[in-house]
């Protein structure tokens, strides 16, 4: 006969068990609410703009597609590619996000805040001025390596000091780097008038203009980068736990660190080269999908690629509306929405608590 320690040790089990199966089926069902949104925000990426369809005429164009229909052309040649490279931009900078968080324990941290975004944008430039590189295709090989280049910069200048490179280290470090590349970035495009006409959209981060071969360039490291990310759940809820803990676990934390952060140079590198520096979309997304589902890493991750995507199409969207007939580029929409997020975290103590 079992013990009645026994039978309540088996009760709670079973409790924790169902609780747990009920949490699962929450955040499945918040997925499929996720890609509800994110078809939404498709569609009417297709639909809205200086010359508005309806959501039948959109979705027939790519049905049945007609070359010399003025619609068609609108929504298969201009909007559609636009529209999946915000979808590719926007996954790739959530999990970008998402990841630079885990990896640093710091809720500031962002592809835009740390420099990285700002490296690679200050590469391409580079690449364009200086060595005369044209088209997406040499541009990604340098938005590749500025990311890189940023990324060891600023972690190097965050490592200087006894406490080694701590989250508020690694976001002054971070913001410190971005503005001297910002000036840098500014001073080259002012020097050349013509490189400057050509890149000032690009650079203020934009979907405008972007065609079906910008999108063709970086699928391929884009759809790497994000396989990569997804995969990176585990090792990522281990350096939550700090490295000693996580290796203690069987992690090995130099490699891990290594694919991380291969993960969001390929991440990072591919959004910036076809939209340019879009920034914020990387700092509130992982802390949207926190809000969500807690602090499983494998969760965040899934989240924070389907909520970017669907926040980054509704900017782009708002920017078409608002300036009617003409437009607001997409990067200034997402600063003026994610600045009162960053003004917030930076008033809470635990987001800059060491």
């Amino acid at each position: 006969m079992a013990s009645p320690v026994t039978n309540r040790g088996a009760r709670s089990g079973a409790a924790s068990s169902a609780r747990e199966r009920v949490r699962r089926r929450r955040l499945v069902l918040g997925l499929a609410g996720g890609v509800l949104l994110l078809a939404i925000a498709f569609v009417a990426s297709l639909a809205l703009g200086a010359h508005p369809l309806s959501v039948s005429q959109s979705l027939g164009a790519l049905v049945h597609y007609n070359p010399h229909d003025t619609n068609d052309l609108i929504v298969v040649d201009k909007r559609l590619p636009r529209t999946l490279i915000g979808v590719g931009a926007g996954l790739a900078l959530g999990l970008a996000g998402a990841i630079m968080q885990g990896l640093t324990r710091n809720p500031l941290g962002d592809p835009g805040i740390l420099g990285v975004n700002m490296g690679a944008s200050l590469a391409v430039v580079v690449g364009i001025t200086v060595f005369g590189v044209g088209g997406v295709a040499g541009s990604l090989w340098f938005a590749f390596a500025g990311a890189a280049a940023a990324s060891v910069l600023v972690y190097s200048v965050a490592s200087l000091g006894r406490e080694g490179a701590t989250p508020v280290k690694l976001a002054l470090a971070g913001a410190a780097i971005t503005a001297a590349l910002s000036s840098i970035v500014t001073a080259l495009l002012l020097a050349d008038t013509q490189v400057f006409d050509q890149l000032r959209f690009w650079q203020v981060g934009a979907l405008a203009g972007r065609g079906w071969d910008v999108l063709w360039q970086v699928l391929p490291t884009l759809v790497l980068g994000a396989v990569i990310a997804l995969a990176l759940g585990r090792a990522l809820n281990g350096f939550a736990l700090g490295d000693d803990v996580a290796r203690a676990l069987g992690q090995r934390v130099g490699a891990s660190r290594l694919v991380c952060a291969v993960a969001v140079v390929l991440l990072c590198g591919s959004a910036t080269a076809a939209a340019g520096p879009i920034a914020f979309v990387g700092l509130a997304v992982p802390h949207i999908a926190r809000r969500v589902v807690g602090g499983d890493y494998r969760w965040v991750l899934a989240y924070s690629a389907l909520i970017a995507p669907v926040l980054l199409l509704a900017c782009d969207i708002i920017g078409r509306l608002i300036a009617f007939p003409g437009e607001v580029q997409v990067g200034v929409v997402t600063a003026f929405v994610g600045a009162p997020i960053f003004i917030g975290l930076v008033r809470r103590r635990k987001a800059v608590s060491l």
